[in-house]
């Protein structure tokens, strides 16, 4: 008998992230189904309009990371959200639309544009972009790229 999990893909707790639209690869993201949106770690989050419509520039990452690449990125704003952070504090988030590639897969997310210089890690993948597509396996880390690197 046929699972509904069966045509998941399992990832782990830890994977390695590609934005191929913004020529950025190879960025740890955090698995946290505790979160319902997916969250990218900015600086110099500033909304504008343009031509009547909701927009927000921000730099993607930070001067410390590896493949920070001091460009700023100007996108339409899809909402806002008001989100709670594990300490406790509410704050108004800009929520884009992004393509993302995990697993060679590419996907189509929503990520809420947040400092997250304090995490550890830069890209949080939530409950909307795991929900149906994977099983998370707490044990594992960078499963996508072992797969990969099996490929070669």
């Amino acid at each position: 008998m046929a699972s509904q999990f069966d045509n998941l893909k399992i990832i782990g707790r830890l994977e390695r992230v590609d934005f191929p639209e913004w020529n950025i690869f190879d960025i740890n993201a955090k698995i946290d189904t505790g979160a319902y949106t997916s969250s990218l770690h900015c600086h110099h989050i500033e909304p504008y309009e343009r031509d009547g419509e909701s927009y927000v520039r921000f730099n993607l990452l930070d001067p410390s990371h590896d493949t920070y690449k001091n460009k700023t990125f100007e996108l339409p704003i899809y909402r806002t959200k008001m989100v709670k952070s594990s300490n406790g504090s509410t704050e108004e988030r800009y929520v884009v639309k992004s393509a993302i590639q995990l697993f060679g897969e590419k996907l189509t997310a929503e990520f809420s544009l947040t400092d997250r210089s304090e995490m550890r890690y830069p890209v949080l993948l939530g409950r909307k972009l795991l929900n149906g597509r994977f099983l998370v396996d707490v044990s594992q880390k960078y499963i996508s790229q072992k797969i990969e690197e099996k490929k070669i």
